[in-house]
């Protein structure tokens, strides 16, 4: 993990957030972060087997071999170091000649959203809470998240997540900041708003998504009369999106 995420990168972040350690214990700040990694990795792996797998490849060096609680404890470092590292990293990767990467010279991204089933524990259901029907609460809380991906490779490139009292579009706004105009941004028909699809231009992307049967292209012709027409089914060719359809 040392080889792809820079130890020193890691001091600079924690210092960055305020969350290095004020007397060096035995798990640092720094170690905590590669913890919480590979938690994310050995997501069904205890604690300990998770330590000894970050240790497996150290050789013969010895290493303390702390216990779970403290493990556990250790997570309390918080999300800010995490989520400013992967801020720092969240770059595309493809090369020019990566399979279906690239079009017409412009790097495919694409965006898009689900939700997911969260235990129905009193911990989470404070920030994700239960759907409510007209007598009683019932299923399971539900997690949403809205990503951009790189198209190709699938490196996340910008993630949202929070409970699904919020729809995708609300979360997909906060993930344009570092479009530009070297992409081209994918979407479904969901993301086929006037608010959305402006605020991409505004970054200089083009953007190509599938629309709904009911959207109509006006345009004013001379006289002042008004033509509409319909769009085509499916996705037209690049060379015709221009910088959006």
């Amino acid at each position: 993990m040392t080889q792809v995420i820079d130890p020193q990168l890691v001091d600079v972040i924690l210092d960055e957030t305020g969350s290095r350690e004020r007397r060096v214990r035995l798990l640092p700040a720094r170690v905590v972060v590669y913890v919480v990694l590979a938690l994310a990795f050995f997501e069904r792996s205890s604690y300990r087997a998770v330590w000894d797998k970050l240790c497996a490849g150290l050789g013969g060096i010895v290493v303390a071999r702390p216990c779970a609680s403290s493990l556990s404890r250790a997570r309390r470092l918080g999300r800010a170091p995490l989520r400013r590292l992967f801020e720092v990293l969240a770059d595309p990767v493809a090369a020019r000649t990566q399979t279906a990467s690239f079009n017409r010279g412009l790097r495919v991204v694409a965006v898009d959203g689900a939700t997911f089933s969260i235990p129905d524990e009193e911990a989470l259901n404070w920030r994700f809470p239960k759907h409510v029907g007209e007598v009683k609460e019932f299923g399971y809380p539900l997690l949403r998240l809205v990503a951009r991906v790189e198209c190709g490779t699938r490196v996340l490139l910008g993630a949202a997540f929070s409970p699904d009292t919020i729809g995708e579009l609300g979360y997909a706004h906060g993930l344009l900041h570092r479009l530009d105009r070297s992409m081209v941004l994918l979407a479904d028909a969901y993301y086929d708003a006037f608010g959305f699809l402006e605020a991409v231009t505004g970054t200089g992307a083009a953007f190509l998504l599938r629309s709904t049967r009911k959207r109509r292209d006006a345009r004013r012709a001379a006289g002042g009369s008004s033509l509409q027409r319909r769009p085509r089914r499916g996705f037209p060719r690049f060379p015709e999106c221009g910088a959006g359809v």
